[in-house]
């Protein structure tokens, strides 16, 4: 079934089949509309071939996971954060991603737009990364007028139909994209294509497409990453975390704060692509970083990496089910400043 979306003139799509489900967003987008899909982490598996044929075809669409405890199907209703490396490596092949992770209702609607305006522009699947507690959260939600001219849209085609390739940048990284049923011709395959999207079996042919692919996003990361920091100019300590971990890691900086740490926080809004040059940095000046996950570390690792060893990584697991208590990440800060 579909259901139109409020104000932004696209589809919200949600089948029982989930490959279908993705399927059906892919079409709709080729058919000119703002399409997306939801799913938790089972059907998040299950809709990883077709986000590959999402990138490899460059449509725009957003999918939205509500996260829960896994693997398989796990706690069916209650929270996790185990679905973030298979975010950036689920579907096979090399290409490069964005997702976005809300912390609050208000969050998930304001990121929703936000999504859709990363998608246009660059001609990509986005993710938003919720988890189960804020997909179930009941606040407040201010939901501005959208004025139709304020929304990013695909760049269309300003040639004639005949002399239109479907996948030729004449400017930048990302091809324009007509609209089925509007005169132009146009052919789409999950193979390795030339510009006029037929498939062209060669080496050469893959270097200049998955070069595109990966380079219209890692040469565009300073206008798609977001991240907030609290308190973190004169930190020693700083707690980076995503997702509903992110609001009680504020009371655990507070706390720290009161007894003296000096500790901040570094919210993460984009996961993928990972802002590795902002932890670099950090990485300099504090001397830790206290990572809680509801997992059993993954985000922690990008920022061992990033860190390259410069500060101490401190992984706070949780397993899923619940989240952290504040005290818990507390005493990982007091850890970390001893």
């Amino acid at each position: 079934m579909s259901a139109r979306l409020p104000q932004v003139g696209g589809i919200y799509i949600q089948m029982e089949d989930e490959l279908a489900s993705m399927n059906a967003v892919l079409g709709a987008s080729w058919a000119g509309v703002k399409a997306m899909t939801s799913t938790s982490g089972p059907g998040f598996s299950l809709m990883m071939e077709n986000l590959g044929l999402g990138v490899m075809l460059e449509t725009p669409c957003v999918l939205v996971n509500i996260q829960r405890a896994g693997p398989s199907t796990g706690l069916p209703t209650l929270v996790g954060q185990q679905d973030m490396m298979q975010a950036r490596w689920g579907s096979h092949g090399s290409y490069e991603i964005i997702a976005l992770v809300p912390i609050s209702p208000q969050d998930i609607f304001d990121l929703t737009i936000t999504a859709f305006d990363l998608s246009e522009k660059y001609r990509v699947p986005v993710l938003i990364m919720s988890d189960e507690v804020v997909g179930h959260m009941s606040e407040k939600v201010v939901i501005p007028h959208v004025a139709p001219e304020s929304l990013v849209n695909r760049r269309r085609p300003e040639v004639a139909p005949e002399e239109y390739l479907p996948y030729k940048t004449d400017m930048g990284l990302v091809p324009p994209m007509a609209v089925a049923g509007e005169g132009y011709r146009f052919h789409v395959t999950g193979l390795t294509h030339d510009e006029r999207g037929y498939p062209v079996m060669t080496a050469d042919a893959q270097d200049r497409l998955i070069r595109r692919l990966v380079d219209k996003i890692r040469l565009n990361r300073d206008d798609i990453i977001r991240y907030k920091e609290t308190q973190v100019e004169d930190a020693d300590i700083i707690v980076c975390a995503y997702g509903i971990t992110t609001r009680i890691a504020q009371f655990a900086v507070k706390l720290a704060r009161d007894e003296g740490i000096r500790a901040g926080l570094l919210q993460l809004i984009t996961v993928w692509p990972f802002p590795e040059e902002r932890v670099r940095e950090l990485s300099l000046q504090a001397g830790a970083f206290v990572v809680p996950e509801i997992n059993y570390g993954q985000i922690v690792l990008e920022v061992e990496r990033c860190a390259g060893g410069k500060a101490r990584t401190m992984l706070v697991p949780h397993m899923g089910g619940g989240v952290h208590l504040p005290e818990t990440i507390l005493e990982a800060i007091r850890e970390a400043a001893r």
